[in-house]
């Protein structure tokens, strides 16, 4: 993990400045990407002692294109269309290849232009409390190894993770198993593929509510130095100007469950009907908020704000089982779909725009499982197996989901 590396001053999605000098068209490399602006940081001086200054040299002479026989424009928007799975044999080709690939002007540039690939990563620990995580490209539909968790987190517990910029993942607080409740911050970058620090919070705390709003981390509540005292604290971190801050404490201390944002609030009283219908795992997309119905994640409930009830349901028609094995870790907006992730690592798709429509939808047809597929058979067995063994055969647990854009 490379300590001296910070997350970025400025917006990484409109930042033009990691382009490779050795480029010829920097200038007009920048239309693939209205509205980007050079960034406004200081230059770093190689050192404070006096030298001559030296003339410029011209790199372009001694350095090949991108791509035999065509200008670097052009290279570069070939380059950019090659399936996100591909990208680091691209790395291994040359170094200019390699450092195109390093910046954020690469993948600003899939961004802007509507190509750039969700990935799902998924945490999890095994029997012996060890953390490990894999990525899964849902297009080509296989999993991926990843450089390991760092050494704190690998067997802490009741940790935040969230994701910002659409490209970093946070792991952050938590609790040590000899140290007590942490203030550590670290994340990792899809598009660098390494681990890197971020500056730690401002309270030691583990097992709290946390959300995203506006691509700022919120984080409140949980208990403080494994003493089980409850906070009422909270505090927001801005990775523009890379601080943490504190804000208005909520109103009672408390640790919360589940954090969700809906509606743009992250925490808020709530004695409707949304609470008594809250079971499992949940999730927004498109300003609606959906959470499963049962342990397997075979139904979705929606939430209905005119009546305060989960009045709608989408249901798989197909009812796996109640082990711990099939049991639902998560649910997420994956591609304008919300993605059901098991303990057994299945994952499965549903479509929720075609059940807004007024025409029939079969379950077939909004329902789809890209990984870990099995036959009913199979599944029957499974179940079996699991619940004949009990706890004993559930040796891995899924602890955290997120969704990664590179």
């Amino acid at each position: 993990m490379e300590r001296g590396i910070q997350p970025p001053l400025v917006d990484t999605t409109a930042c033009l400045c990691r382009v490779d000098a050795g480029l010829k068209t920097v200038a007009g490399a920048k239309k693939y990407v209205p509205g980007t602006k050079l960034c406004l940081q200081p230059d770093i001086k190689p050192s404070i002692h006096p030298t001559r200054q030296k003339p410029p040299r011209d790199r372009n002479r001694s350095q090949s294109p991108l791509l035999p026989g065509l200008p670097d424009d052009l290279a570069i928007a070939c380059l950019i269309r090659v399936p996100r799975i591909e990208h680091f044999k691209l790395r291994l080709v040359c170094k200019r290849w390699y450092r195109l690939l390093a910046g954020n002007f690469f993948y600003s540039l899939r961004k802007n232009l509507g190509i750039a690939e969700e990935w799902i990563y998924i945490m999890k620990r095994d029997r012996d409390g060890k953390l490990s995580w894999l990525a899964f490209d849902p297009i080509h539909q296989l999993w991926q190894p990843l450089p390991p968790v760092p050494r704190e987190y690998l067997e802490a517990l009741d940790f935040g993770c969230a994701v910002l910029s659409g490209c970093h993942l946070y792991l952050f607080g938590g609790k040590d198993p000899i140290k007590g409740s942490m203030r550590r911050v670290v994340f990792y970058s899809a598009r660098t593929n390494k681990w890197h620090r971020a500056p730690d919070m401002l309270r030691r705390r583990h097992f709290f509510g946390f959300c995203v709003i506006n691509n700022c981390l919120y984080v409140a509540g949980g208990e403080n130095e494994g003493s089980h005292r409850s906070l009422r604290s909270a505090e927001m971190y801005d990775p523009n100007k890379n601080r943490w801050y504190f804000i208005s404490d909520m109103s009672t201390a408390m640790v919360p469950f589940i954090g969700v944002v809906y509606e743009g609030k992250c925490w808020s009283s709530v004695y409707d009907g949304m609470v008594a219908g809250w079971r499992h795992p949940c999730t927004t997309i498109n300003g609606r908020l959906y959470a499963l119905d049962c342990k397997d994640g075979c139904k979705l409930r929606i939430y209905d704000e005119t009546s305060g009830s989960w009045s709608k349901h989408i249901d798989s028609k197909m009812h796996l089982g109640n082990s711990k094995a099939l049991e639902a870790a998560a649910v997420l907006p994956l591609n304008g779909k919300l993605c059901i992730i098991r303990n057994n690592m299945s994952i499965t798709l549903v479509d929720v725009s075609k059940s807004d429509h007024g025409r029939a939808a079969t379950a077939e047809h909004l329902w789809e499982t890209i990984s870990g597929k099995e036959g009913h058979l199979k599944t029957l067995v499974t179940n079996f197996l699991s619940n004949l063994a009990g706890r004993n055969r559930h040796k891995n647990r899924i602890v955290h989901c997120q969704v990664l854009q590179a």
